[in-house]
């Protein structure tokens, strides 16, 4: 008969390597054109008047994973997309200031630094090729500023594609662990206490958490970010040919086969 498992060791060692991070994107001030008034219709250009409209600082909250003690950290770019000032704030509360150090919207990936005297705790990268389906898994986040939070479930299912990436690099890791809204950006860890995916999107018709989430697994995270860290941007290959149908007036007679 299987053992229960013991997850206790492999929260312990995650909790303090998982972030609430704080996007904050400043107000902008624009130029409307203001549609003409009755006077400035006859009287004036007809054109109206412009003004200037600020738009509301917008402030945006998701989490990270620490995965070197010299304060890199992995998070989602949509956690981060936009942000003109980043605060990052540790499981005891002490808080940084981020900046990014390259993003990746196609893997939905971003890498940001923090600078601390002390060394940071951190989670070991594993192999998310090697998780087997029904296998457990926690999900660390600090979805709602409340220190880091745990939850466990099984992996369901491997290498989903959901289109949510708009053409961009899926391959998720689909599990029944409670992933909320602010976990976009924590840690999928298995029982071993090692990092296996980054946790991303949250399939629900209601926005509220309903059963399954989905994790970017580390087998992508690992060349991202080797490429975000060394050059800014994910170094990629392009195929320099194209495939197109043939129809029966551009098939090849088999003479013509050399």
């Amino acid at each position: 008969n299987a053992q229960p498992v013991d997850l206790t060791q492999a929260a312990e060692n995650s909790l303090h390597a998982v972030v609430h991070i704080k996007s904050t994107q400043e107000a902008k001030t624009r130029t409307v054109q203001q549609a003409p008034d009755i006077f400035d219709f006859f009287f004036g250009d007809g054109r109206g008047q412009q003004r200037q409209v600020q738009s509301q600082p917008r402030v945006g909250f998701g989490s990270g994973v620490i995965i070197s003690k010299d304060g890199y950290i992995v998070t989602n770019n949509h956690v981060i997309e936009g942000a003109d000032e980043i605060s990052v704030k540790l499981n005891d509360n002490r808080e940084f200031r981020g900046r990014v150090i390259g993003t990746d919207p196609s893997t939905d990936l971003a890498l940001i630094k923090i600078e601390s005297d002390d060394d940071l705790p951190t989670i070991p990268v594993g192999d998310s090729e090697t998780l087997k389906v029904g296998e457990w898994v926690l999900a660390v986040g600090n979805p709602f500023n409340l220190n880091s939070t745990v939850t466990a479930g099984i992996v369901s299912a491997k290498a989903r594609t959901l289109g949510v990436y708009n053409g961009g690099i899926e391959s998720f890791i689909q599990t029944d662990a409670a992933i909320n809204q602010g976990n976009s950006g924590g840690a999928l860890v298995n029982a071993r206490g090692e990092l296996v995916g980054i946790n991303s999107v949250l399939y629900s018709p209601t926005g509220a958490y309903s059963g399954y989430g989905f994790a970017i697994p580390t087998s992508i995270m690992t060349k991202v970010i080797a490429d975000l860290k060394e050059y800014g941007t994910v170094q990629r290959a392009v195929l320099g040919i194209k495939g197109t149908p043939i129809n029966d007036d551009q098939q090849m007679m088999p003479e013509e086969i050399k």
